[in-house]
């Protein structure tokens, strides 16, 4: 909803960017930055509750919670109370950074990508789900490898204390500290870890996000082409 509102905007105030890739790019990445803020919480409450250690028995329980004496989150409503009863609402949005950082590219560049690949397919495989899917896929492969390393570090920024290792103070700083840190103690094949496992998500789950989104607005009756003309009447 929001990438096509950004875009009708920047085609209303910024003719002179044309319709292009240049405006898919930008809309796009305002529009997942714009997801982002509205839902980051949720996914801090998503990482920790899959990062927390649980469910644990017997004597090596009793090791596990004599270096973990933190009682475990539960659920989402509870564990989005403990993180602000801790740090207030800035803990809400601990690792927010590398998140944007990660997410202004990575959605702009699924966007242009997107749209770029459909740009040059014939006129009549244009409607095609093949063609959705293919060109969405690619989308998410390329997005998801370019961005990945940024990914890395906000997860580790989002669990940092529930390491033992770091508890009571301040893993990264900052994205680039963060980068830089991984490479110099794991090194660079670590800012890759699990992207091939990633690709099983990724690439299918924008695939068809992109083809389900083209093809209900075809459904709704809304056409680009509409308001791109709309823009061009104004300008």
């Amino acid at each position: 909803m929001t990438y096509e509102q950004y875009r009708n905007w920047i085609l209303n105030n910024y003719s002179s960017l044309g319709s292009g890739p240049v405006v898919d790019l930008l809309a796009g990445s305002v529009a997942g930055g714009t997801a982002v803020l509205c839902t980051y919480p949720l996914d801090l409450a998503r990482a920790k509750l899959a990062y927390q250690i649980g469910g644990t028995r017997g004597t090596f329980g009793c090791q596990l919670k004599s270096i973990y004496p933190r009682p475990p989150y539960s659920g989402i409503s509870g564990t989005l109370l403990n993180v602000y009863k801790e740090g207030g609402a800035r803990a809400l949005y601990r690792g927010i950074g590398p998140t944007l950082t990660g997410i202004l590219p990575y959605a702009g560049l699924k966007f242009y990508i997107y749209e770029e690949l459909k740009r040059h397919v014939p006129e009549e495989h244009q409607k095609s789900i093949l063609m959705r899917l293919s060109c969405g896929g690619l989308a998410g492969l390329f997005g998801q490898t370019f961005t990945y390393p940024l990914d890395v570090v906000r997860r580790q920024m989002q669990v940092e204390n529930l390491q033992p290792s770091t508890q009571g103070s301040v893993r990264y700083r900052n994205t680039i500290e963060g980068l830089t840190t991984i490479v110099r103690n794991q090194g660079w094949r670590q800012l890759f870890a699990g992207l091939s496992i990633n690709y099983i998500k990724i690439v299918p789950s924008v695939a068809i996000g992109f083809t389900a989104y083209d093809t209900m607005k075809i459904g709704f009756g809304y056409t680009r082409r509409r308001s791109e003309s709309a823009a061009l009447i104004l300008t």
